[in-house]
């Protein structure tokens, strides 16, 4: 699966896993422990599906997704909206995780 679709998923499942364990953490039913942790173990699985040359590179890319995934997630789900430094930090992060998914590697 090309990362463009597989990240977009991965981080969702992630963050729907650990919500479900904050919530969990926070007083709610220990019942949103068993989608949270599916969620947790959807994610990994999708992680594994990119085509990288290492776990490192693969996981290093995510980590731009994530966070602007985060910030939407904090927009849609808990209703508060991202500033502008939220934007430019999430913008940064996205050409990092380019700049390291689309570098000409040497084979």
């Amino acid at each position: 699966m090309p990362a463009t679709l597989v990240y977009p998923l991965a981080a969702l499942a992630e963050i729907a896993g650990c919500f479900a364990v904050w919530a969990w953490w926070r007083g709610a039913s220990v019942l949103w422990l068993l989608p949270g942790l599916a969620s947790l173990a959807l994610f990994g699985w999708l992680l594994a599906q990119v085509e990288a040359g290492f776990a490192g590179r693969a996981f290093a890319a995510y980590g731009g997704v994530y966070i602007a995934a985060s910030l939407l997630w904090m927009w849609a789900a808990e209703g508060q909206r991202p500033d502008l430094w939220d934007l430019a930090g999430a913008g940064l992060c996205l050409v990092g995780a380019t700049v390291i998914l689309a570098a000409p590697r040497v084979v």
